[in-house]
C-alpha cells in the first residue's frame, strides 16, 4: 500500500490493499479503499473460497455466477468447434479409459 494509504494496482487492475489482522473472534475488517473499488457495501454477502496451497479468496455471489456463466459459454463454444471439426470432446472418439463404446 502506498504511503498515502492508496491501494497499489498491478496487471489487470488487481489491487493490493494492505494486510488485515484476524481478531480473536475470527473477524477481519476490509480496507475502505477495497470496499469502494469493489462495490462492497453493508449487507453485501461474500463467499469465502479456500485452497490449502493458495489460501483464501473472497468473492461476491454475482461475480462467481458471472464467472461460471462465462466458463459455461466457453465450454459450449469449444464443444461446437469440436463438432464442426468432426472431433469429439475426448479427441479420439473413445472414453477416457480407452473403451471405444
Amino acid at each position: 500500500m502506498a504511503a498515502d494509504g492508496a491501494a497499489s494496482y498491478g496487471p489487470g487492475g488487481r489491487g493490493f490493499y494492505g494486510a488485515v489482522t484476524v481478531s480473536e473472534r475470527g473477524q477481519i475488517s476490509l480496507p475502505a479503499q477495497a470496499r469502494r473499488d469493489l462495490g462492497i457495501t453493508p449487507g453485501t454477502k461474500l463467499l469465502v473460497l479456500g485452497d490449502p496451497e493458495q489460501g483464501l479468496a473472497l468473492m461476491t455471489l454475482d461475480r462467481l455466477m458471472a464467472n461460471l456463466q462465462a466458463s459455461d459459454a466457453l465450454a459450449g463454444m469449444l464443444r461446437a468447434h469440436m463438432a464442426e471439426e468432426g472431433g469429439t470432446e475426448g479427441g479420439d472418439g473413445g472414453s477416457a479409459d480407452g473403451d471405444p463404446s
